[in-house]
């Protein structure tokens, strides 16, 4: 059976880039930052659906598969990832309703806020999500 675009690998895989940006935006990574994101992913983002990927793993997991491997590759340019997602999300409005909205939020914001609470950076790039989202 065909699945709906909203739930494919590439959907988790930006969302990974998105939540890696949040974290590197001040140019360091702490791993409760990673940690938040973890139990975020397992928490909330496997109930999105039923999704796997060639693994028959839950595909949200892509979410921690690219955001750990963005960071093990030191692959900290924020901005580039941020826009790769916007770009992604300007293509594919569609897998953007406001459920998911809210949740990318959620997440976005628990990361900024895990490790002594949001500095500018972070702000400044969640401003600039929220804005996108509007």
């Amino acid at each position: 059976m065909q699945h709906p675009e909203r739930y494919s690998i590439r959907f988790y895989q930006e969302l990974g880039k998105l939540f890696y940006a949040i974290a590197a935006v001040d140019s360091t990574i702490k791993q409760c930052e990673y940690d938040t994101l973890k139990e975020i992913v397992k928490a909330e983002w496997i109930k999105i659906d039923d999704f796997e990927d060639d693994f028959q793993t839950d595909a949200a997991y892509q979410i921690e598969i690219v955001f750990d491997w963005l960071y093990k590759q030191e692959k900290c340019n924020a901005m580039f990832w941020y826009d790769e997602f916007i770009d992604f999300k300007e293509t594919h409005p569609q897998m953007f309703n406001k459920t998911i909205k809210k949740l990318i939020l959620k997440t976005a914001n628990a990361i900024a806020v895990v490790f002594a609470g949001k500095n500018k950076s972070e702000l400044i790039i969640i401003a600039r999500l929220n804005l996108n989202f509007k």
